[in-house]
């Protein structure tokens, strides 16, 4: 596919935080997604990116996708994955349960009668 080929392809707006590894450097680092198709994604990090190089990114709902620095423009860059994926899994709630499990919420207050005083 040709570089014009590839600005054809569907792309969805979006902010999620993801974890990013870069071949060659050593630890993670994060980075805000701003756009994500099926073929690629647009990044914003504080680090610096070098066009070509190989990059393996965590998204939310998807897991880790390999992928390669497609172009750099200061903080922003792109990412052209290896395989496609489904961009649309990214938006799905991570907890499609029946709400917050009772041993991550808060206690509720005991309030013994006489406890407070007025001010």
């Amino acid at each position: 596919m040709g570089e014009n080929e590839h600005r054809q392809i569907a792309r969805d707006s979006l902010f999620v935080m993801a974890e990013l590894r870069l071949d060659g450097v050593e630890g993670e680092r994060r980075v805000r997604v701003r756009n994500l198709s099926s073929g690629g994604l647009m990044a914003e990090g504080t680090f610096r990116v070098q066009r070509g190089q190989m990059v393996w990114i965590n998204i939310r709902n998807v897991g880790w996708v390999e992928g390669s620095v497609a172009w750099v423009q200061d903080t922003r860059f792109g990412v052209a994955f290896r395989e496609e994926i489904d961009p649309q899994v990214v938006r799905t709630p991570v907890n499609a349960g029946e709400g917050t499990p009772r041993f991550v919420r808060p206690p509720m207050a005991q309030v013994e009668y006489g406890a407070l005083r007025k001010i």
